[in-house]
């Protein structure tokens, strides 16, 4: 099995050009040809309030989200950009980005010496890792992504279902992150981690998944019958998580802490009958 060694991309065995950026086989570009390919140190510090701290070796590169760092020592450079090689892979990424809710641009960090930088949520929570073998993904909430090294790519990722994409509360859109390389994923509260096997199936509230293999069938279903789904405080749907794969479940949601810090606005934290229907129809998250 064959990789693309500019994005990533699964390759046929024979196959001279890369189907997805286009880029001949075995051939990469010369930023990428100077990067190091020595493993990436780092350290998580904090509790619900947590930075990860990188460790730049001189020719390591990694990219993150606009806005999410916290800070950086003298010799760590930086560079805002669009990815991709070619201006046609710019135009692409820069307006799958804004299909994602994010900005434009991307921020390239690296240093001329050993350096470090740190990065951090927008919002109070955890940050877990991803070390993605070439070739494989996951998916995460859209604002989920932080940053991860410059081999991995992050593309959109529409859910397979309308269903699951138009009531799952989250939007339709997912961000595909695929390997080879390290990927540091930001979600709210506390996680918890399951290990799904094949066939095993979860159900979560739709707002608290952060991410999960891209292995695991996603779909959303109704919570059970009608006077459950709009009296029972959890809305009118759940998301069904079926392995084999890795799932990351958030406790604490931006929208539950938005409506904590506005309670008059909406009631506090239980979902109305008009609440759950306006979820569906309007969730920003």
């Amino acid at each position: 099995m064959a990789f693309c060694t500019n994005c990533g991309s699964q390759m046929a065995d024979d196959g001279r050009f890369c189907p997805n950026c286009g880029r001949p086989a075995g051939q990469g570009n010369a930023a990428a040809a100077a990067i190091s390919n020595e493993p990436l140190e780092f350290s998580i510090q904090g509790d619900n309030l947590q930075v990860a701290r990188i460790q730049l070796k001189p020719g390591q590169e990694i990219y993150a989200e606009a806005g999410k760092m916290v800070y950086k020592t003298a010799n760590v450079h930086w560079e805002t950009r669009m990815s991709g090689a070619t201006i046609g892979e710019k135009i692409l990424g820069a307006l799958r980005r804004t299909v994602m809710g994010e900005s434009l641009f991307l921020t390239y960090f690296r240093s001329d010496g050993p350096g470090e930088v740190g990065f951090a949520g927008n919002y109070p929570g955890k940050i877990t890792v991803f070390d993605l073998e070439a070739g494989r993904s996951v998916l995460a909430q859209r604002d989920a992504f932080v940053l991860a090294e410059t081999s991995v790519q992050l593309t959109v990722a529409l859910v397979k279902k309308l269903g699951a994409g138009f009531f799952g509360g989250e939007g339709f859109i997912l961000e595909r992150l695929t390997g080879p390389g390290k990927v540091f994923i930001h979600g709210g509260g506390d996680f918890v981690e399951f290990s799904l096997n094949m066939g095993e199936v979860l159900q979560v509230n739709t707002g608290c998944i952060v991410a999960f293999d891209e292995s695991v069938g996603y779909d959303i279903e109704l919570v059970g019958g009608i006077k459950t789904a709009i009296f029972g405080g959890e809305g009118l749907f759940l998301a069904t998580l079926t392995g084999p794969g890795r799932v990351i479940v958030q406790s604490m949601t931006l929208e539950k802490l938005r409506r904590e810090l506005a309670p008059a606005k909406s009631g506090g934290d239980e979902h109305s009958p008009l609440g759950s229907l306006g979820g569906i129809l309007g969730s920003e998250d």
